[in-house]
């Protein structure tokens, strides 16, 4: 028996492939018509490879909260997710608008502090930031670019509209599940591929490769990547950067400081490293900087960054955009540095340092979304309709107590895509996120990792709490 749509249901969301009354959205087109000239076995087939050829390239993640070294892959699901050629090319506009504000934003925030004596970002907001770092004073990185890697999360409410819901500057991961996803879509579909006029992505370790070269301020750098170690739940994704691009995978054992330089122990002796992407946390970067316990960080690297001898991306200090509760000012600080309103809008955020805004969360708690400042992943949140009323209570209690660490928005109906559900095709929320490179110029990798809420009715799409992810297609 052939796959069928016939019998898809929206269920009153905002649907991708389907409007209300059923008809197929521009873009869906010639890929319903494809997989509906494919049998519901053939399809299964072709996801149990997928699935297969995952686990066989070591595509796997660790989820700490089940275990020490557990790994999961992070499961594809084969029916891809279409953005329209118009569509985005307004969200490139926005989010190539926001990155430029926000990098601007951390500039000030470490230097004139414009923005925080003109009080369109109360001061002691920044100061009591978790990821405001005061060794970062007076710092000026390599070009004036702070954020160099970007994955900011979008999602489309109830009317389709996009909206962002968060930025991630420090360490974003999931890019290489996007380029593995494609790679995976081309050996399952390769003439829908070809026919549907996809945009590629394939080219971003090259990009991400001249961007890091730019940094540096000799010619032929030597560039690496730094990672925490191959117990970090991010760890193939390092590897797989880094054999992309042609330069070493390190960690702390392979790098020291010395004679007033980065240096990497190599089988011909040291060598001098002018550029380091680095996936470690900016406090566990150097102990003798930042957090004096770190094993995983390389004594001096920051002082020999301050002076210049060695670029780092993302710099240290970015996160203080990435806070949770930062994000809220984002348009404010779009309008401020740029004298434009945001592009792409924020989701509605109440922020819990604000009384108004705080009694308006406790009394609404069991309708709302309550997010910890500083937590990633999933983790520090609450879902108010899916909670219980000691969830809620123990809330209202963190919140009374540190209201700075909390923000709260409405529980927004993500929208959905169909998604393989067995034999047949099931409705399931999807946000999307996009990478952005920032060195020269900036520029926005046509499409980025949709990830998937595969448990049915779940908003909580995160790899470490179930989710998984879709191929996104770009159209020309």
């Amino acid at each position: 028996m052939n796959f069928s749509f016939s019998d898809y249901q929206s269920e009153n969301y905002y649907d991708e492939m389907f409007t209300g009354e059923g008809s197929i959205r521009p873009g869906y087109e010639f890929l319903k018509n494809k997989f509906e000239l494919l049998s519901s076995e053939d399809l299964t087939h072709r996801r149990l490879t997928a699935e297969r050829a995952l686990l066989s390239m070591g595509i796997t993640f660790n989820v700490y909260s089940e275990g020490e070294g557990t790994e999961r892959i992070m499961p594809l699901d084969i029916i891809p997710r279409v953005v329209s050629n118009s569509e985005w090319e307004r969200l490139e506009q926005g989010l190539k608008q926001r990155i430029k504000a926000l990098n601007m934003f951390i500039h000030d925030v470490y230097n004139k502090q414009h923005i925080l004596k003109d009080g369109i970002v109360p001061r002691d907001l920044i100061e009591s930031s978790k990821c405001f770092l005061s060794a970062c004073m007076g710092l000026k990185p390599q070009k004036d670019v702070w954020c160099h890697i970007t994955g900011t999360d979008l999602i489309r409410g109830d009317d389709g509209t996009f909206m962002v819901l968060e930025d991630n500057l420090r360490c974003p991961s999931g890019v290489s599940y996007m380029l593995e996803n494609r790679e995976l879509s081309k050996q399952i579909f390769p003439d829908v591929l070809a026919r549907t006029g996809v945009r590629p992505v394939s080219d971003y370790p090259t990009r991400l490769l001249s961007m890091l070269q730019y940094l540096a301020d000799r010619p032929n750098p030597t560039v690496a990547v730094l990672t925490p170690g191959i117990y970090n739940s991010a760890y193939f994704e390092h590897s797989y950067l880094a054999q992309q691009m042609g330069v070493e995978l390190v960690d702390a054992r392979d790098l020291v400081v010395s004679d007033g330089y980065v240096k990497m122990r190599t089988t011909k002796g040291f060598q001098i490293v002018d550029v380091i992407y680095r996936r470690i946390d900016d406090t566990f970067l150097d102990p003798q900087a930042f957090n004096p316990d770190s094993l995983i960080g390389i004594p001096g690297i920051f002082d020999v960054y301050k002076k210049g001898r060695v670029a780092l991306a993302n710099a240290p200090g970015t996160g203080v955009a990435d806070d949770k509760v930062i994000y809220a000012y984002v348009p404010r600080i779009i309008k401020y540095y740029l004298q434009e309103d945001p592009i792409i809008p924020n989701v509605e955020t109440f922020i819990c340092r604000e009384e108004s805004d705080q009694k308006y969360v406790l009394d609404n708690i069991e309708q709302l979304v309550v997010k910890e400042a500083n937590e990633a992943g999933g983790y520090g949140m609450l879902i108010g309709p899916k909670a219980t009323k000691a969830e809620h209570e123990l809330f209202r209690q963190k919140i009374l107590e540190n209201p700075r660490n909390y923000i709260a928005q409405p529980t927004i109906s993500l929208s959905r895509v169909p998604c393989m559900v067995e034999d047949h095709a099931e409705g399931r929320h999807v946000d999307l996120r996009p990478y952005i490179l920032y060195g020269e110029d900036i520029h926005v990798i046509p499409g980025g990792l949709t990830r998937v809420a595969l448990r049915k009715g779940s908003l909580v799409v995160n790899s470490s709490q179930g989710g998984g992810g879709k191929d996104t297609w770009v159209l020309y």
